[in-house]
């Protein structure tokens, strides 16, 4: 690959989105703000982590920024991408869950992300024996992932086709091949499969991308992120005043049961976290406040319990639907 992408502008872009999202939540919720809470990692840099707790709208809300390296990759990182084991890395991202106190306001996550393994600047000590691994590259390589997805606990058809026309819009400046793309890894990934259920409705999920270059891939980034804050603020507000009752409160808690499941079982950002020894505060962030597990639960048939499952929790093409 060309000359290193700029590490200091990668870090304006990501740090401005963190604040971008953490004023567009404070202003939805219109009372919680956010705490800051920076930090330092031992094994080299550090972060920023913004959180919100019972707000009017939200019950939780975490806005999170690292920028960390360390000298060798995590197992984590290297599962499709062998070659670059063993070698130095930094990494950056911004990390965003909300958890609404209204069961009828979805939970959404939103996630974007730098990588840079094999620069020699991204930690102390010697230059890794390059030797050791067939196919190693010479230079540094580097590529951005990401994404956004959506998990409601009462599934609207006018919520889903409209998260997913604002994903496709966000990535269509850079090209009409890149929604059906991520939308399909989405659907791929965010999968309990131990349940053999979807998380959600999808979105856009995206790793290992370089192809359009460093700067393309920058506007990329600012273009999910904005998409994804602009698209979840239509939601709540359309939702945020629903009425509820305990019936829809202990569904929720239940949804985000399967929730933390897949976060603690599945999820590759929360093991490279903990792989490579990064703050467990900020890494289950994620986490909600309040959660149950009912031992054997099943929906009433006919009911809109049971209706989530049967006409949301697959993958369907909601850009497309008509309403």
């Amino acid at each position: 690959m060309a000359a290193s992408p700029d590490l200091a502008t990668v870090r304006t872009c990501l740090t401005g989105l963190q604040e971008m999202i953490v004023a567009g939540l404070e202003a939805e919720d219109g009372l919680g703000r956010f705490g800051r809470d920076s930090w330092e990692r031992a094994e080299g840099g550090g972060g920023c982590t913004r959180v919100l707790a019972d707000g009017a709208v939200f019950e939780k809300a975490g806005v999170g920024f690292s920028h960390v390296k360390g000298a060798q990759l995590p197992p984590a990182a290297t599962v499709h991408r062998p070659e670059l084991a063993g070698l130095p890395w930094e990494a950056m991202g911004v990390s965003v869950v909300v958890h609404p106190r209204n069961p009828y306001v979805p939970i959404s996550h939103m996630n974007v992300r730098f990588f840079m393994a094999g620069a020699s600047s991204a930690a102390d000590g010697p230059a890794p024996l390059r030797s050791a691994v067939a196919n190693r590259p010479e230079g540094p390589v580097w590529w951005i992932g990401g994404g956004f997805d959506l998990t409601p606990c009462y599934g609207f058809a006018e919520d889903a086709a409209g998260w997913h026309r604002s994903a496709r819009a966000a990535v269509a400046p850079f090209g009409p091949s890149l929604y059906p793309r991520f939308k399909r890894a989405c659907d791929d990934y965010f999968v309990l499969k131990h349940r053999g259920e979807a998380r959600g409705v999808g979105g856009l999920f995206y790793d290992d991308f370089n192809e359009l270059g460093f700067e393309r891939c920058l506007e990329l980034t600012r273009s999910v992120a904005t998409g994804y804050l602009g698209a979840y603020r239509e939601i709540v507000a359309r939702r945020r005043a629903q009425p509820f009752g305990e019936r829809e409160r202990n569904f929720q808690l239940l949804r985000r049961g399967r929730y933390a499941e897949f976060n603690l079982v599945w999820d590759r950002g929360t093991l490279f976290g903990l792989q490579s020894g990064g703050r467990t505060e900020s890494i289950l962030m994620s986490l909600p406040p309040l959660v149950r597990w009912d031992y054997a639960w099943q929906a009433e048939a006919g009911s809109p319990e049971a209706r989530l499952t049967e006409d949301f929790l697959r993958p369907r093409d909601w850009a497309d639907l008509p309403l």
